[in-house]
């Protein structure tokens, strides 16, 4: 089966989804079965399955391994990974871990060895592959029946432009090195700057609102990893709405909808355009963060030579890395006036459109995935929450 993989049709799905699907090809071909073009991929909690197209695949290694190749098709044309190759090397292992004498994490994992090839991300803190619960959750799915008993899973990833492509994203800055991270909560593309993607979640906004269990709060969190991060804190996911860049609107929607506290959660270099009245975040439709940055240096009084140095550097991570190093006794009192900032200027944000009580709190992370900076109201809310502020 020969197919041309920038002419399929098949598109908008999250990077996870590919992978499986060329890991499930490579998995099949391994085990005896001819190559198929088109995989049937299983969704965790959804009766309908997707059709995801393979490029091809092949034994090796005299028949004991089997690569497939697939491109991953986001479809979207400002995607880094949109055209992607991904290539999955798979192995079948003999067990050597007896289960009934092993932990349950063990146990949960003895079927499959993932391994992170060239191009995918790994964790800076232990070296492991940055793969969501959701990734997981499809490799299981889709590959673990087909596992012969006594025999585990060899699995490694490559995406032969993960690291170029890595430099042009935030990985970095949530703490994953060497390449892109196998992440997503889901298997169809949101596209954060649509106003489809806006009104898909206003109206998860107002499902939440209305439900029984609604106790006032809500955690707004950008992106797959703000989500991750916020769930490892402890955050309860019933509060937890994990929006793309529309954060104005969605903020009026949450006073409208009687939110009785708003916690927004994020990189400190993303939520920092709050604090200049940015509202909508997408870096295609404005990036003032490091004139921001400023703006806010000279309002807390920091010396000329200090905001000038923040003036030579190119993104706000330097801004805050050259700060810790050159002047450090300056750098809670910046970053906690950006805190305070964003909490007032939504404040103002949402005042234009609808009268609200409504309280906003702010809690910034830094590119290590560490909860370092609160507002005043953000500090009340993680009290209320139940959740450890930062020292």
């Amino acid at each position: 089966c020969i197919i041309d993989h920038f002419s399929t049709t098949t598109k908008g799905f999250t990077l996870p989804v590919w992978v499986v699907a060329a890991a499930k090809s490579a998995t099949e071909v391994l085990l005896g079965s001819p190559f198929q073009c088109k995989q049937i991929i299983l969704i965790p909690n959804d009766e309908e399955t997707r059709i995801i197209s393979v490029s091809s695949a092949a034994l090796m290694a005299e028949g004991s391994q089997a690569i497939a190749i697939s491109y991953c098709d986001s479809g979207l044309p400002l995607d880094v990974t949109q055209g992607m190759e991904i290539w999955t090397s798979v192995e079948l292992k003999k067990q050597t871990l007896n289960i009934q004498e092993s932990n349950k994490e063990e146990s949960l994992h003895s079927w499959l060895k993932l391994v992170a090839g060239s191009g995918v991300g790994t964790l800076d803190t232990t070296g492991e592959p940055c793969l969501s619960s959701f990734a997981y959750e499809l490799l299981d799915l889709n590959l673990r029946s087909l596992i012969p008993k006594g025999y585990f899973l060899h699995l490694e990833v490559v995406f032969p432009a993960g690291k170029d492509l890595a430099q042009r994203t935030s990985n970095r800055s949530f703490g994953v090195v060497d390449g892109l991270s196998i992440i997503g909560t889901q298997a169809e593309v949101q596209v954060s700057a649509s106003p489809d993607q806006l009104k898909n979640t206003i109206n998860e906004l107002r499902q939440r609102c209305l439900a029984s269990e609604f106790a006032g709060n809500l955690i707004f969190v950008i992106g797959e990893n703000g989500f991750d991060l916020a769930l490892k804190l402890g955050f309860s996911q019933s509060s937890i709405l994990k929006v793309g860049n529309w954060l104005g609107p969605l903020m009026v929607a949450a006073a409208e909808s009687d939110v009785k506290q708003l916690l927004l959660f994020g990189y400190h270099g993303k939520l920092i355009k709050l604090a200049g009245g940015i509202f909508h975040t997408h870096n295609h439709l404005a990036d003032a963060r490091l004139e921001v940055l400023t703006f806010l240096a000279v309002k807390e009084g920091l010396p000329l030579v200090a905001i000038q140095s923040i003036g030579r550097v190119s993104s706000i991570e330097e801004a805050l890395l050259m700060l810790n190093s050159q002047y450090p006794q300056y750098v809670q009192r910046l970053w906690l006036r950006i805190a305070n900032e964003i909490e007032k200027s939504s404040h103002t944000y949402i005042s234009r459109y609808i009268p609200s009580s409504m309280q906003i709190g702010t809690a910034l992370f830094d590119r290590k995935r560490n909860m370092r900076w609160c507002g005043t109201q953000g500090l009340q809310l993680l009290d209320n929450l139940g959740v450890t502020s930062p020292s």
